[in-house]
């Protein structure tokens, strides 16, 4: 984030092209020879890569503190299914077939759940905002079992959070909107969330539901019809990849819009209160860093990212003839003006 920049001269698919050539001997050799190579690293996404380039930087931060540079004694295979969920499961499978030593995954439990599904015995890092209890993914927190490890976010208990800002922003508007995904994993708990601050707080949701491009446009269309005066965008993995068209659209119907992560703010929408993924992601690659310096992912227990940040933006409150009230300014983590 601010102040961080990319580490080392070289840039991942730069070193991914460079490499190409030689991939089909090294994952040939036999596992002696293999402990003398470089170690090779999968990391596999549910996202477009321009959704989160930015924020890869991080992961690799976190294997380079310690001791796993790419390019220099470690190769890096990315794969991002770019939305395209159904193409996951084939892509973890590519990454089983070389077998590569452990697989980074980002974008969701729908993205672990496929690497689960390819691998019993290459370890997984995950990156997710779901329970990774409630959702199988582990047998505990501090004793994951199996070969998954990783970070969670616990994204779904912050809904609440979001409806409050809403309302410290909005006290007069009466009717939020919350958009969701229809099967998103954590879907469920978002709605017990907010519905539980929504009766505490006095104000009325409308549940929006979409799973595509065209029910998002659908979406925002009844926000305009039904004069809903604020919206709340669910976390999903599916709403990162339609950054910019629920971003544009937002605008289009003039609706104040809180969102998941600080990315949305920057490409234009108002206001953000989520994980610092900056911070997450670094733990991801520092935990794939130790996974490769043998520890078990049975044995390394998942960590709960704390660090949240408020973003603001205020050209877009001026465009929407907002004010933000000075206590809520005073306790943003950034201001983009």
């Amino acid at each position: 984030m601010r102040g961080e920049e990319m580490f080392g001269p070289i840039k991942r698919r730069d070193v991914i092209a460079g490499l190409g050539a030689a991939a089909g001997s090294a994952i040939s050799w036999p596992r002696p020879a293999r402990a003398q190579a470089r170690p090779v690293v999968g990391l596999l996404s549910s996202l477009a890569e321009k959704v989160l380039s930015s924020q890869v930087k991080n992961l690799y931060r976190g294997l380079s503190d310690t001791g796993f540079v790419a390019g220099r004694n470690l190769r890096i295979e990315e794969r991002w299914a770019e939305g395209q969920y159904d193409r996951l499961p084939a892509l973890a499978r590519e990454l089983v077939a070389m077998k590569v030593d452990a697989i980074a995954t980002i974008g969701g439990n729908v993205v672990v759940l496929a690497a689960k599904g390819a691998t019993t015995t290459i370890p997984i890092v995950f990156a997710t905002a779901a329970d990774p209890v409630a959702t199988g993914l582990v047998t505990s927190f501090s004793r994951p079992g199996g070969n998954l490890t990783g970070i969670t976010w616990l994204g779904a208990a912050l809904q609440a959070k979001y409806l409050e800002l809403m309302n410290e922003l909005l006290p007069r508007v009466s009717t939020v909107g919350l958009l969701v995904h229809p099967r998103g994993t954590t879907t469920p708990e978002q709605l017990r969330a907010v519905q539980e601050a929504s009766n505490s707080i006095g104000k009325k949701i409308r549940v929006l539901s979409a799973a595509n491009a065209a029910e998002i446009d659908a979406a925002f269309t009844t926000v305009a019809e039904e004069r809903i005066g604020a919206l709340i965008v669910g976390t999903d993995p599916m709403f990162n990849n339609r950054l910019e068209q629920i971003v544009t659209l937002a605008a289009h119907r003039s609706v104040p819009t809180i969102y998941f992560l600080r990315e949305f703010v920057e490409a234009g929408g108002l206001m953000s209160y989520g994980a610092k993924l900056s911070d997450a992601f670094y733990q991801v690659g520092a935990y794939t860093g130790r996974v490769l310096k043998g520890a078990k992912p049975a044995d390394l227990p998942v960590q709960q990212s704390t660090k949240v940040e408020l973003v603001i933006n205020l050209k877009t409150a001026k465009t929407l003839g907002l004010t933000i009230p000075i206590n809520l300014l005073g306790r943003a983590d950034e201001v983009i003006e």
